[in-house]
């Protein structure tokens, strides 16, 4: 199950590029207040969540940018909904070229087996919220949740704020 809480244009589009290629860290706790005003009721989201789990950076792209804007926006909404953040487990572990030139078929290749879970009994048996910014074509959360799963996940639900 995946829900985003709007179109990835206009002003939505302006405010996630200003928070994610601008640093304009301050909008991640507004952003975690937008998500929950606009998917906060939606009970198949949230019901029986265990853990939030952010989507990682390669560790060179998040030395490069100096943070990680879905790192921000889960541990917001983590503290939001006092839910359990999980940080550091799913990683990534290749780095990849940027999605935003690929085509769909080209992203879920440069996407395989460039995560991993750390350890697996920090997964197992949760029911989990993946929290990335943008969807666009599925492929970086579908490959999370794959491996989140294999990892033992009772489910994988994921939440972005917007969708291309």
């Amino acid at each position: 199950m995946h829900r985003s809480c709007g179109p990835h244009f206009g002003i939505l589009k302006d405010i996630v590029i200003l928070f994610k290629y601008r640093g304009f860290l301050v909008l991640g706790k507004n952003l975690a207040t937008f998500v929950l005003n606009a998917l906060g009721r939606e009970e198949a989201l949230w019901w029986e969540l265990d853990s939030i789990i952010p989507v990682p950076l390669s560790p060179e792209k998040e030395k490069q940018r100096g943070f990680n804007q879905a790192s921000i926006l889960a541990k917001e909404l983590a503290v939001q909904k006092n839910i359990e953040l999980i940080e550091g487990q799913l990683i990534k572990v290749k780095t990849t070229p940027s999605q935003t030139s690929l085509k769909a078929a080209d992203r879920r290749k440069n996407l395989k087996g460039a995560f991993e879970v750390v350890h697996d009994h920090e997964i197992k048996g949760k029911i989990v919220l993946l929290v990335d910014d943008v969807y666009t074509t599925g492929s970086t959360l579908q490959e999370c949740s794959l491996i989140l799963m294999k990892a033992g996940a009772l489910e994988v639900r994921a939440l972005t704020i917007a969708q291309a």
